[in-house]
């Protein structure tokens, strides 16, 4: 190989020699394929952690010459970062070997703004194994959160913000279990280069309005659902069920149509939810809990109506058609996460004054039950909603001088009470929700979500 190591698009020399003569060559490549391991049940979704399995793909072909050898040109394909074996292959036969190892890249954009800038960070050549499939994100050398790329084949996108006062800051990036690895140099896999980036923080305009960033909108690959019944269901029922809307934040009303009911009997609407907590999981610490919505009466088979999201845990719920005693339809909705008024108890908060931060629809899954929070890009805990019924409220203190200052919350893999082994990557922000997370195979819709305080003395 020449070279033996790049970044993804690296022109690349191939040669052999010695090999059969005027032989059809197979040079294969060696990679893998990565993912989000997750158990779902009736009544949660559990983070089982990730894995990956090792496969061979064909590169390029080509024919040895009268004297046995080759030399092919092509470009390094865009793949994970590490170690990639390549072989010769010739009848079958892996004949001869070589490698090259894909070195990462790291690109920052804008490098400089107001307090408040959305700063994207790209971070591509990460890899599918464990010690190599996450990269850790620091600020000013404060832990920012974690970014992975299992499902993004190696590349993580992700989204901060610009914090701190006028001036220059440091951005750093690399190699990671959740936290940065200091001394990769010296470390089994000294390829898993990352960078320093400075960034600029132009001016304070004051607080930014409060956002919600949401994950890319990817239709569920598992068609499992929580609360969904597994059993009760109307043998033979011929009742269809629709919403007009498959997710929303609480108080939503969506209108709900059915078909093929018994004309005249009334219709019982039931929301189906949960209600407990994680606290000492080693019996039950949850059960299903039903919520009466409403009653309507069909006409013609046929029944129009509106239900109205209830106040609750987040994540997915079913509402469910009860009719002559017998449970009949059940149709799946996703509460969304939701902000409660303008979010922040106060936006002008004195130096050492305490405000709060309130949320609704907070879910009670490995998923979702808990956000990272970080305030001017420096991750200082968690917050769980389960135990309020969705309901969370963030008690902080207002510090950092005068001044324009940021707290993102972002989502969280929750890999305690119950514990379940090789659950890395877990209590720590997940920075790269959008594109990389393992609720979105389930339909969760988790995000980001973005205040701002103005501190005065």
């Amino acid at each position: 190989m020449t070279p033996d190591q790049g970044v993804a698009g690296t022109p690349l020399t191939i040669s052999g020699s010695k090999l059969p003569a005027n032989a059809k060559v197979e040079l294969t490549w060696s990679t893998a394929d990565a993912t989000w391991l997750v158990q779902t049940e009736p009544d949660t979704v559990n983070y089982l952690g990730r894995s990956d399995t090792l496969l061979t793909v064909v590169l390029a072909t080509t024919t040895t010459d009268a004297s046995g050898s080759f030399n092919l040109s092509i470009k390094a394909p865009v793949d994970w970062g590490g170690v990639h074996d390549i072989y010769a292959v010739i009848s079958g036969v892996e004949d001869a070997h070589g490698g090259f190892i894909e070195l990462r890249t790291v690109t920052v954009s804008p490098t400089s703004g107001p307090v408040g800038t959305p700063v994207t960070i790209t971070y591509s050549g990460l890899g599918p194994s464990l010690y190599t499939g996450v990269a850790s994100l620091l600020y000013d050398n404060h832990y920012v959160g974690a970014l992975m790329a299992n499902w993004t084949r190696g590349t993580a996108r992700v989204t901060i913000r610009a914090a701190g006062p006028v001036g220059k800051h440091t951005i750093q990036i690399g190699n990671a279990i959740s936290y940065l690895y200091l001394n990769v140099p010296q470390s089994p896999i000294p390829y898993t280069n990352g960078a320093k980036v400075t960034f600029t923080v132009t001016k304070d305009a004051g607080p930014p309005p409060v956002s919600i960033d949401w994950p890319v909108d990817v239709p569920p690959t598992v068609s499992a659902r929580t609360t969904l019944a597994t059993s009760g269901l109307a043998v033979n029922s011929t009742v269809n069920a629709s919403l007009a809307s498959s997710r929303g934040p609480v108080g939503t009303n969506v209108a709900l149509t059915a078909t093929g009911l018994s004309t005249g009997a009334p219709v019982s609407l039931v929301w189906s939810t949960v209600v407990g907590n994680r606290v000492d999981c080693a019996s039950t610490c949850w059960a299903f809990s039903s919520t009466p919505l409403s009653t309507a009466t069909p006409a013609g088979g046929s029944l129009n109506t509106t239900v109205t999201v209830p106040d609750g845990p987040g994540g997915w719920h079913v509402v469910q058609l009860m009719q002559n005693g017998q449970l009949v339809a059940q149709v799946p909705f996703y509460v969304e996460e939701s902000v409660v008024g303008q979010g922040v108890s106060s936006i002008v908060v004195k130096q050492g004054q305490s405000f709060t931060i309130h949320l609704k629809g907070v879910g009670w899954t490995q998923l979702d039950n808990t956000v990272g929070v970080d305030y001017d890009n420096s991750y200082m805990g968690y917050g769980c909603g389960f135990n309020s019924n969705g309901y969370m409220v963030i008690h902080l203190r207002a510090t950092g001088g005068v001044g324009t200052h940021l707290i993102d919350l972002y989502p969280m893999l929750y890999s305690l009470s119950p514990s379940f082994a090789l659950t890395p990557y877990g209590m720590v922000p997940v920075l790269s929700y959008a594109r990389d997370f393992p609720g979105l195979a389930l339909g969760y819709h988790v995000p980001a979500i973005r205040f701002a305080i103005k501190v005065i003395k």
